[in-house]
C-alpha cells in the first residue's frame, strides 16, 4: 500500500513567550508530521500547547526555533505577508466561534475568503452555492448568523474554510460552542469531506469522543507529544 506524502512536517519546533522576567515555554521542541489525506486530532488539556501547535501549522505564528513545512515550503522564516499569502491559499480554518461577520449573509461570508484571493465575481457566486448545497444550507443563503443556529453557523464556517478548495483544513475545538446533536452534525461532514474528498484535516479538541472519529489521534502535554492514542 501506497504511504500518502507527508505535507506537514514539524521538527523540534519550540514556542518561547517572555512574561515579564519569565520565560514560558508553549512548545518544547515538537515533532508532528501530518500525511495529505490524513484526519488528525490533537488532544491534550488546558495549557499543554494544543492552540500554540495549531497557530504553527497554520501560519498563524512562527516558531522561536526548529523548523516547519507545509507541502514544502518551510515557513518558519517567512515574513508576514507571505505567511498571509500561504494561509490565504492553502489553509481553510474552523474556529469554535465561528468567526462570522454579523453584518454579512451566510453566502457573503463565504465569497469573502475568494474575494481576498482575487477570484472573479462570477466564480465567487458559483462557488459559494455550491458549497451551501454541499452543507445543506442553500435555503439559508440570504440568512445573516444571527438568524442561524449554532450548528448552521459551524456549516457555514465550514463552507468559507472550503472556499478557496485549500490543501488542509485546521478545525480548532469545532464543536465546542455546540450541543451534541449540532457537534454530531458536524463531525459527520468532517468525517465525510475526508472521505469522499481526501481533504488534509488536522483538528484540536479536548473531547475524546469528538477525536476518537480522526483516523490518528496524538496527545499533546506540556508542549510536546507524550502518545499516540
Amino acid at each position: 500500500m501506497k504511504k500518502n506524502k507527508v505535507i506537514i512536517k514539524l521538527k523540534d519546533v519550540w514556542k518561547t513567550y517572555t512574561m515579564g522576567e519569565n520565560k514560558v515555554h508553549a512548545l518544547r521542541g515538537l515533532n508532528l508530521e501530518v500525511a495529505e489525506g490524513e484526519f488528525l486530532s490533537i488532544m491534550g488539556p488546558s495549557g499543554s500547547g494544543k492552540s500554540t501547535a495549531m497557530n504553527m501549522i497554520g501560519c498563524l505564528d512562527i516558531p522561536s526555533k526548529g523548523s516547519i513545512s507545509l507541502d514544502g515550503t518551510d515557513i518558519a522564516s517567512l515574513a508576514e505577508s507571505d505567511l498571509a499569502q500561504i494561509r490565504g491559499q492553502r489553509i481553510g480554518f474552523i474556529f469554535q466561534k465561528f468567526n462570522l461577520i454579523n453584518t454579512l449573509t451566510a453566502k457573503e461570508n463565504i465569497m469573502l475568503p475568494m474575494v481576498f484571493q482575487g477570484y472573479p465575481e462570477n466564480k465567487r457566486h458559483e462557488q459559494a452555492e455550491r458549497l451551501l448545497r454541499l452543507v445543506d444550507l442553500h435555503d439559508r443563503m440570504d440568512h445573516r448568523p444571527n438568524e442561524l443556529s449554532g450548528g448552521q453557523q459551524q456549516r457555514v464556517a465550514i463552507a468559507r474554510a472550503l472556499a478557496v478548495s485549500p490543501q488542509v483544513i485546521l478545525a480548532d475545538e469545532p464543536t465546542g460552542n455546540l450541543d451534541s446533536k449540532s457537534g454530531g452534525s458536524v463531525i459527520d461532514f468532517l468525517k465525510k469531506l475526508h472521505k469522499e474528498k481526501g481533504t488534509t484535516i488536522v483538528m484540536v479538541t479536548h473531547d475524546a469522543n469528538v477525536a476518537k472519529h480522526a483516523d490518528r489521534r496524538e496527545y499533546l502535554k506540556d508542549g510536546q507529544i507524550v502518545k499516540k492514542l
